[in-house]
């Protein structure tokens, strides 16, 4: 997918397999570009896209993935501990968690914890243990973090989960009441700003009252698709969302956005 992290674009270039990039969940240009007499397929996209909030087309790329002999790797960074059923991400919300052949996520975001893990079938765990350099040629994490992970797991992440959505809700809602475009079905909020001074200016604004919310701009996004990505969490509480929501709509007056 062309709005692929770019960790992912780094590594296909590691693996030497020729790179065909699709439009953005542009089921029609995936069909048209998978259609390739290699030996092996390989279709990546990831659940939840970190810049944009919205969603992968899971079922229909599972679809075309099956018609076509291909493989799916699936990046849900952003969708782990966040959707689906107890949490377990993008390809369960979607009811296609068994066409996924490699399941790759974080432990640091839904989670909040650190690092990441790979999951699939024995052999292919094996075959990146024994084959995957940047797996080799890195230091084992610390036992504390690791040890902290576990302990997530067993901590109350549905009732987090469960008020995180309430405050996706009412942040949504609040945006657009102010008149923001949202786009997002997610808890990842990006306001589109367009040119990068200003998205620097609007988040230097925001900074001085009381809002840490990063601006986005060239090269992580295309020129004059500057942003600001605000990242809703659980522990927002009523207050700081109505004051956010209030610097917000000051903001939008102050650098006359429409």
């Amino acid at each position: 997918d062309k709005l692929n992290h770019a960790s992912l674009i780094e590594a296909c270039k590691l693996c030497n397999a020729k790179l065909s990039i699709f439009k953005h969940n542009n089921m029609s240009d995936l069909i048209h570009k998978i259609k390739t007499k290699a030996r092996r397929k390989f279709i990546i996209t990831e659940g939840i896209f970190s810049m944009d909030g919205d969603f992968s087309n899971l079922n229909a790329v599972s679809e075309i993935s099956e018609k076509n002999n291909a493989i799916i790797i699936l990046d849900d960074a952003h969708g782990d501990f966040v959707v689906g059923d107890d949490g377990k991400g993008t390809a369960n919300y979607f009811g296609v968690s068994k066409k996924i052949d490699v399941y790759i996520s974080s432990l640091s975001k839904g989670l909040g914890s650190f690092g990441g893990y790979i999951s699939s079938r024995k052999n292919i765990v094996e075959l990146c243990i024994n084959k995957s350099k940047s797996f080799i040629y890195t230091s084992a994490l610390p036992r504390l973090l690791i040890d902290d992970a576990t302990k997530r797991f067993e901590s109350n992440r549905e009732k987090n989960r469960k008020k995180l959505w309430k405050n996706v809700k009412k942040f949504s809602t609040g945006l657009k009441k102010i008149g923001f475009i949202v786009n997002s079905n997610s808890h990842i909020l990006p306001i589109i700003i367009g040119k990068e001074k200003t998205a620097i200016e609007f988040g230097e604004y925001l900074f001085k009252n009381g809002i840490f919310a990063q601006p986005i701009r060239y090269p992580t996004v295309s020129r004059n698709h500057a942003r600001i990505r605000i990242s809703i969490t659980a522990r927002l509480t009523d207050d700081h969302i109505t004051k956010s929501l209030s610097v917000l709509e000051s903001a939008k007056r102050k650098f006359h956005l429409i």
